[in-house]
Parts: C-alpha cells; structure tokens; sequence
C-alpha cells in the first residue's frame, strides 16, 4: 500500500450501505429523469438548505443549485449537463438526504468543514427529450470555451461566484467500457483532465488525483477491477479541462454498467460510496499530494458488447449487438441493434446466447 497516502480517511463499507439504505431518494429511479421528477425533490430540500433559481435553459426551463455546509473548503457539484446522463442526478439527492438527515460523525465533518454548491441538473431541455445535447444542439461539455449555450454560461457564473477548491463533473458512460485487464467492466470510471496536450503533471492535477485515489481505494473493496481510467487526452473545449486550466481541480465521474443493471441503480450504490468519500476525503485532509497511485487504475477500454450470439468451436460468425436506447411513445426503450458479425475468439459482452449449431 502507498504509505504516503491517508487510509485513515477512508469511510466503512457498512457505513456507506447503511447511509444508503436510509437515505436513498426513492422518488428517482430508473435512467430517463426530468426536470419535473426532480422538482418536488429539490423543494422538499428548502427547509434545510439554501435553494436558488440561477438561471433558465434555452427553452426556459429552471435550473437550480442547492447550497448546504459552512466550511472553507468549497466544493462544486454538477450533474446532467447530458440529458440523458442521470445516475449522477440521483446520486446527488441520495447525497443531500445523508447530508441533511445523518448525525453520524463524518457527516458533521463535511458539514462543518466544507461548504456544498450543487446543480442537480445543468441540461433540463436535453433532459426532457433524453439527449446529450441541449435544445440548440449543443454538447455543453464542448461548450466551455464558447460558452455559446446559456447553460454553458450558467455553469461557468457558478463557477466564477463559487470558485470551488474542488469540483465533481457527474456523467454516465456507455455498456462498450470495460477495465483494461479484466473481464469486467467499467462500472466507475475516473478522470482528472489534463490541462495542456502534454498532460502536464501540474499541482492541480495531481490534487485532482489524489481525491481519485481516494475514491478507488474505498470502491476496490466492493467492486474489485470494476472501475477503470478515463484517457487524459487534452480537450481544448472540454469542461473538465478548461476548469483544471483555471486552477479549479475538477473530477470527472463516469458511471457505467453494472451486470444485469442496465437501469444503473446498482451503479447508483456504488456511485454514491465514491462521491461521498471523495468529500469526506477533502473534509479530513490538508495535503492532497499523495497521486501515484491513480496511474494504478486501468484504462476504460471499448471492448464490450451488450448482447453475444455465439457458436461452438466458431463454426459460425459471432454476432454481437448493443442497445440503443429511444424515447417511443413516451417511454425509454433498449433497441437492440446488430452492430458486428465476424469470427472472434470470446467476445465480451454482458448478455451471451450460445447456439447449439
């Protein structure tokens, strides 16, 4: 184990279950979340934090932050900027119930550490049609430098008012990711971007790694080889990057699958075990220096498929399939589509059909 590194911050498993168990928001499940389920939910919030309006979509559609905690250490959260990324929106109401609701010790620590701004939904326009993009077709996390969408420029106001000493971009990935290495795949994938196209070593990127290390060092006990590494290829109009280029240390998230959990609530769990951590890790440390360690963690790879046809021996091409998922009729549907049809020795996939002949 790196000995330079604290363990002693890492928060317990069973804690962790325990918070989720009782505070999981059950108002939000499933993958297609709107700005009106999460509407009675951040209101129910107003009693115990401080809720604000700080601006409209394109489509005039409200976007909130909420703001809890009253330390020095300030913290940004944002999810959704995709619409159709939205584990990190629920993780986040998951996240203010144990926040406002627990007693537990490590939760006053945060607390009386740390001050919280959080925008449980950057994207209501994308949101409500299940698109990455915003209503104008914009992919706001290429929009940082443009900043051509209002929500762009809302995320940015936020950024520039708040000016966190650490910030967590919540996205989700697609079923193709899995851990370099393994055959399993990428549950959670971190990142900490890179700030010019040499992916310089800067002091901020190594205090962005340091809080990832944290985070996959309390999700290696729970789902060992499951979380992979984003590349740390130079974006210049990326979010993550522009805001590390700043000087405001930014992790990004990436929720992926979860065997036989194509709704993600299990990567919800797991999810929120790592963004809590990662704030209690900020809350109990001063010297975030400590990063080798995240050069540990496998890459996140493309190498699975969703669903397998497979023959014995090859005697046939293997046919492989992913989903695509589609609003029809007002409902999310998983489309199965035929993506690949050749001889490959054991394909990876989270779905496989074995044919006898």
């Amino acid at each position: 184990m790196d000995k330079e590194f604290n363990f002693m911050s890492l928060l317990s498993v069973d804690l962790l279950e325990a918070f989720f168990k009782k505070e999981k928001e059950t108002a939000l499940f499933g993958r297609w979340i709107r700005l009106a389920d999460i509407t009675p939910v951040i209101l129910k919030h107003e009693k115990n934090t401080s809720v604000k309006q700080i601006g409209f979509s394109e489509q005039q559609r409200p976007i909130y932050s909420i703001q809890l905690g009253t330390g020095k250490k300030k913290i940004l959260i944002w999810s959704q900027m995709h619409g159709n990324e939205s584990t990190g929106t629920k993780v986040i109401f998951d996240l203010l119930n144990t926040l406002t609701q627990s007693e537990a010790p490590c939760i006053q620590q945060i607390l009386n550490t740390c001050t919280l701004q959080i925008i449980p939904m950057l994207n209501p326009d994308g949101a409500e049609v299940y698109t990455r993009v915003n209503s104008k077709k914009v992919d706001l996390n290429r929009d940082a430098v443009e900043r051509s969408a209002i929500e762009s420029k809302i995320l940015r106001n936020a950024l520039d008012t708040f000016q966190p000493d650490f910030s967590f971009n919540l996205h989700d990935q697609r079923t193709i990711f899995g851990v370099e290495g393994t055959t399993k795949p990428a549950t959670i994938s971190f990142l900490a971007p890179s700030e010019d196209v040499d992916r310089a070593l800067t002091a901020g990127r190594i205090q962005t790694m340091n809080i990832i290390v944290a985070m996959n060092n309390l999700l290696q006990q729970v789902i060992p080889n499951g979380v992979g590494r984003y590349t740390d290829e130079f974006y210049p109009t990326a979010t993550g990057d522009n805001f590390q280029k700043l000087g405001y240390n930014t992790v990004l998230i990436e929720a992926g699958h979860y065997p036989n959990d194509y709704e993600r609530e299990m990567t919800r769990k797991y999810h929120f075990f790592a963004l809590l951590q990662g704030i209690y890790h900020i809350a109990m440390n001063d010297d975030y220096t400590s990063y080798k360690r995240y050069f540990d963690i496998p890459n996140n790879v493309k190498n699975f498929y969703d669903v397998v046809h497979r023959y014995p021996n090859q005697t046939k091409n293997c046919v492989a399939y992913q989903y695509e998922e589609k609003i029809i009729k007002n409902k999310l549907v998983f489309d199965l589509q035929k993506v690949m049809e050749k001889q490959i020795k054991n394909p990876l996939s989270h779905n496989e059909i074995v044919f006898d002949s």
